[in-house]
């Protein structure tokens, strides 16, 4: 499967952020496939199918204020999985409260705060992504 594309997994359920990472990562390189999925339930499912496949993201970008299973569960099931756990996990939230910055810190996982204008939020992703290239 070497010769698939690239995957960056966007949890994510704001449909215009997911919109501008997806134009911002096509923008970055556009051999890069984008999969987004709007809660931490559908996320965790879609780990597993592609953890079947043997094809995993290089790259979770993983928002923490989400309906159904928020980012905070979704990190700690990655965490306690051999094989997930190994994927760069990266949250990307628009509130970084100091318990989320703990919680981050405590899985040794960055926590990036989405900025307001759009130019800053292609530059923050933008260095985001290449983990992938």
């Amino acid at each position: 499967m070497d010769n698939q594309p690239k995957l960056i997994l966007c949890v994510e359920d704001d449909e215009d952020d997911i919109a501008l990472i997806e134009e911002t990562v096509n923008e970055i390189d556009s051999s890069l496939r984008i999969v987004a999925k709007p809660n931490g339930k559908e996320a965790l499912m879609f780990l597993h199918r592609q953890k079947e496949q043997h094809y995993l993201p290089c790259l979770i970008l993983l928002d923490f204020n989400m309906p159904v299973m928020n980012g905070k569960d979704v990190l700690d099931s990655i965490m306690k999985d051999d094989v997930f756990k190994q994927i760069h996990v990266i949250v990307f939230t628009t509130s970084s409260s100091l318990r989320e910055r703990l919680i981050c810190e405590s899985y040794g996982v960055e926590i990036v705060t989405k900025p307001n204008r759009i130019a800053e939020f292609k530059r923050v992703l933008n260095h985001l992504v290449v983990r992938c290239i």
